[in-house]
């Protein structure tokens, strides 16, 4: 559970950032305390469904985006590294480079 809560966590930082929204401003519209927060970022806790369904209005994604950890931390060079890997090594994976695009589409 610990890797799923921190995975979550850094989603959850990742897409607040892009929203251009400070812990303290992201804690204010969630009606909770900066501290509490930084526990849900730090992987420390985790978020209720409500706060969950409040996130994903706030920081406009959906669930799925929070929870999507396969390649979602991946940097834009592990991702060119990782599409390369595939290509090379098994035409049958056109699938799976198709989500990695995807989803690189989707988070820049």
């Amino acid at each position: 559970m610990n890797n799923i809560k921190k995975n979550f966590g850094k989603r959850v930082k990742y897409f607040r950032e892009q929203n251009n929204l400070t812990q303290e401003q992201l804690a204010e519209k969630l009606e909770m305390n900066c501290r509490s927060l930084s526990f849900i970022e730090c992987g420390t806790n985790f978020v209720s469904a409500d706060t969950l369904e409040n996130l994903c209005k706030i920081l406009k994604v959906n669930p799925k985006q929070l929870f999507d950890f396969d390649y979602s931390m991946l940097t834009p060079i592990d991702i060119e590294k990782a599409i390369y890997d595939l290509i090379n090594t098994n035409k049958d994976k056109l699938n799976e480079i198709y989500k990695i695009i995807y989803l690189y589409l989707n988070v820049i």
